[in-house]
């Protein structure tokens, strides 16, 4: 007997399992009654409640297999609206406003719609960088694979040639990943919590630009995370400092004693991709020429 003998699988692998089952089906009552079906290869099953916790983990695992097996070994995350339009787009909204109310708001997006480019330019600068170590591939950008901010992270890696992640959610209507995720590299989540938690699994920056609640949800837990040190300190860049001090006062949450003065160093505002990019740079003793 050899080595290899020694070391050979001594059961069939679940997919040969699967193949046997398809070929044994005689068509009986029995084997078209769904009890008699293999249990990971049965839908129905899968979806009942109790089965949660193993889609919970299935939802966990999917995502980190492919990206290890990618070579991906830390990302630039970027967070932000699906509404901001990109500059080519923005004199469209405000021409579609049908009143004053909506043109008002058409007006403010379009006034964001720099971000799309300052994005776009981020996610660029990170891709075109091409830092890699023991055969991982870092600051490989990551967004939510939706339109509009999320679409300018993926074009921007899709402007220097490389790929780009995006972690889409299943919402009640229509969605789908914008054209620049890489195909490989484009997830689905169900469970809105296994999505945040794959955001920041590999993150070793975060970008977050103007958004909705959602954005907000994102920037609050990641920011509680460092605050809290159940994830250790990175770079956490606001774009637009006069539209998150707009929307939040972080000033009056600090005067309150709700958080302490020391945490309004968690995070930084920025303008420009390139003054992100040096941050980045500076904050990991990166160069990047």
């Amino acid at each position: 007997m050899t080595n290899k003998d020694l070391h050979d699988r001594r059961f069939y692998h679940a997919k040969e399992e699967a193949e046997f089952a398809e070929k044994a089906d005689v068509g009986t009552p029995q084997t078209r009654d769904p009890a008699y079906r293999l249990a990971f290869q049965d839908t129905e099953f899968l979806l009942r409640e109790e089965l949660r916790p193993v889609r919970f983990q299935l939802e966990l695992l999917k995502p980190e297999m492919l990206l290890d097996e990618a070579g991906i070994g830390s990302t630039l995350v970027m967070y932000g609206s699906a509404r901001i339009p990109e500059p080519d787009k923005a004199d469209a909204l405000v021409a579609a406003a049908v009143d004053d109310d909506s043109r008002k708001i058409a007006e403010r997006l379009k006034e964001k719609a720099k971000y799309y480019d300052e994005a776009r330019e981020l996610a660029r600068l990170a891709s075109a960088c091409g830092i890699s170590a023991n055969g991982k591939r870092d600051f490989v950008v990551c967004s939510g694979g939706g339109p509009s901010i999320m679409e300018a992270a993926n074009r921007g890696a899709a402007d220097a040639g490389q790929e780009s992640i995006g972690l889409n959610i299943v919402l009640p209507h229509e969605q789908a990943p914008n054209e620049y995720v890489t195909p490989s590299l484009s997830f689905q989540f169900h469970y809105f919590a296994l999505r945040k938690m794959h955001f920041l699994l590999r993150a070793r920056a975060v970008a977050v630009f103007p958004g909705g609640f959602g954005t907000l949800d994102e920037f609050l837990e990641l920011v509680t995370l460092v605050q809290t040190g159940k994830m250790e300190k990175l770079p956490i860049l606001l774009f637009g400092e006069a539209f998150w001090k707009r929307v939040i006062n972080f000033e009056a949450l600090a005067e309150e004693g709700t958080i302490s003065r020391a945490d309004l160093d968690l995070f930084q505002f920025v303008e420009t991709a390139d003054e992100a990019w040096a941050i980045i740079q500076r904050f990991y003793d990166l160069s990047c020429d």
